[in-house]
């Protein structure tokens, strides 16, 4: 209840001074807001990972996998990934 009193008081006071304004221009709001160069950074890898080249795609899925990676220190990751998911036909 006290809380709904003090929200009331507030909004009258906002209300009654002409000039307060609750809402500011875009132009002004990206001035005082900032983008943070961190979520930039994380943008540009995702992106780099969407586009990522088929052996490279293939050798992380063999890394993931156990006995495809042991299988490709002695081998090489082509030969892994053929003799472990090459022989599989994909149905869509």
């Amino acid at each position: 209840m006290r809380t709904l009193v003090v929200l009331v008081l507030l909004a009258v006071l906002v209300m009654k001074t002409p000039n307060l304004q609750a809402f500011m221009g875009l132009r002004r709001a990206s001035d005082f807001i900032q983008g943070d160069t961190r979520l930039r950074g994380i943008t540009q890898e995702r992106i780099r990972e969407r586009g990522k080249a088929l052996h490279e795609h293939q050798r992380e899925l063999c890394e993931d996998y156990y006995p495809c990676e042991m299988y490709a220190f002695r081998h090489g990751y082509p030969a892994a990934y053929k003799h472990y998911f090459g022989g599989r036909r994909r149905t869509k």
